[in-house]
Parts: C-alpha cells; sequence; structure tokens
C-alpha cells in the first residue's frame, strides 16, 4: 500500500447530502487545494482503494484521485481536477464487480464501458487528458459519477440497492476485504 503526506480523513457514507449532488467546480490552485489532495490519497490509502472523490470525504469540489492500473497492468497514480469523462461512441461493455468506499462491505455486478479518457487540470492548474482501460477506466466513470452526484447503487435496481444498503449500513466502514473504486 502507497503512503501520503496527507490526514486521512473519515469517509463520507453514502446518504450524506454531499454525495447526492453535482461538486462545485475549483477556480482555485493553491497550497490548500494541494494539501486537500494530499489528505484525499492518504484516505484513499486508508480505506484501501483504489480511487476516491472529493465528496467522499465531505468536500464539495470537483477533485478525484485514483492509483490503479490498466487492463495492461500499468499503473496509474492521479489527481484529476475539474475533470470531463469522455467515453468512445462504439463502446464495448463490460460487467465486473465494483463497490465503493461510500457504501463499505458491499459489492454488485456493473456494466462500464471498457476504456475511457478523463481531461481536466493538474494541481497546478495545467490542462491534462488520462486514458485508461480495464479498473482504470471504470474507476474514471465511478469517480466522475460521485463528482456528479451519483453513487453505483443509484445505477442498480430499487430492490437490489435497498438491499445493498441495508446491509452497510451494518458494516463497520473501511479497511477489509476487496479494494474498492472511490
Amino acid at each position: 500500500m502507497q503512503t501520503s503526506t496527507g490526514t486521512p480523513r473519515p469517509i463520507t457514507r453514502y446518504g450524506a447530502p454531499v454525495l447526492h449532488r453535482r461538486c462545485a467546480e475549483v477556480t482555485v490552485f493553491d497550497d490548500d487545494l494541494a494539501r486537500l489532495v494530499a489528505d484525499m490519497y492518504a484516505s484513499m490509502y486508508a480505506a484501501r482503494g483504489v480511487g476516491l472523490a472529493a465528496n467522499q470525504i465531505g468536500v464539495d469540489a470537483r477533485i478525484f484521485v485514483v492509483d490503479c492500473a490498466d487492463a495492461t497492468g500499468t499503473r496509474t497514480v492521479a489527481v484529476v481536477v475539474n475533470p470531463v469523462l469522455h467515453l468512445p461512441e462504439a463502446r464495448e461493455l463490460v460487467a465486473d464487480e465494483e463497490g465503493c468506499l461510500s457504501v463499505p462491505g458491499q459489492h454488485a455486478e456493473m456494466t462500464r464501458s471498457a476504456v475511457a479518457a478523463v481531461t481536466g487540470f493538474d494541481l497546478r492548474g495545467e490542462p491534462i487528458r488520462l486514458e485508461g482501460s480495464g479498473t482504470l477506466a471504470r474507476c474514471f466513470q465511478h469517480e466522475v459519477d460521485h463528482l456528479d452526484g451519483l453513487v453505483y447503487v443509484d445505477r442498480l435496481p430499487t430492490k437490489q440497492r435497498k438491499r445493498i444498503l441495508t446491509a452497510s449500513a451494518e458494516h463497520p466502514g473501511v479497511g477489509a476485504g476487496v479494494p474498492d473504486q472511490g
């Protein structure tokens, strides 16, 4: 597991208002933003996740961090500020287990695009573009959903979502089992 110079913050659980609305655009790229991102990495690593959106630690800002591999095994560690998701017009869809740090202890099969890209900005405000396949593509889609106010269970049929949320409410939280997307 990677370490970070930041301070881990508690993971916001499903139902918190900040998880269910579109996050605010970031307009200032300064030391406060750098500290927030360090805390995001620390929180993600402490929770044994592979991605984390700012609203998952209660911050209303369009930022996510990832540390995961693509379909070839190439690892990407990145922060994207004000991300925009780009999916191919002709998509290959892949069903795979997906989990979320904000819905601890639960997983469900979710169909996502096999490849995805994000554009946005780095910590200095410089434009970036990242492309991914496999788990990395899934993370991009999952984290941008978070920043748009959508948690993966919101995409599931009502009965399945209710069952997962009930089971998650009984779960103590992060730190055990399979790494989750943010």
